[in-house]
């Protein structure tokens, strides 16, 4: 019986990238930074939990500008993220730390290679009720 686990509200983010090489090396670096698994990843799109990243479908179309956030598990996993985007071709829209959003809110931004806006952030301490959904087709 397949399953699947997904986050708690996102059913999906579809993102369409002008060079999907290079979109591609920049996720997989920015997600393997956050310990995140790859689900599907061949020469059409990249797919890790509810994010699908596939090329744009002709040329008449426009790359997605979207803002992103990524959960993080903690503050150096935050600060691996920016590293990882910045060697793997992301620019830098936001260095490390902490933010006023609210108390612990800990961040960093990268532009992708398409000028998505891409987070990764930790809220701080919490206790959750679950590390994520699981779903079993019938």
């Amino acid at each position: 019986m397949p399953e699947w686990h997904i986050g708690r509200l996102v059913d999906h983010v579809h993102l369409r990238a002008r060079d999907l090489s290079a979109t591609k090396r920049f996720y997989r670096a920015v997600l393997g930074a956050l310990d995140k698994p790859i689900a599907a990843d061949d020469d059409t799109h990249l797919q890790c939990d509810e994010l699908w990243i596939d090329a744009l479908g002709d040329a008449r179309q426009s790359a997605s500008h979207v803002h992103l956030a990524f959960q993080a598990r903690d503050q150096q996993a935050v600060k691996r993220f920016h590293e990882a985007g910045l060697a793997a071709g992301g620019r830098d829209n936001g260095a490390p730390g902490e933010r006023k959003y609210h108390p612990g809110y800990f961040a960093a931004f990268l532009l992708d290679p398409d000028g998505n806006n891409v987070e990764a952030v930790y809220h701080g301490p919490a206790q959750r009720s679950a590390e994520s959904v699981v779903i079993r087709a019938e």
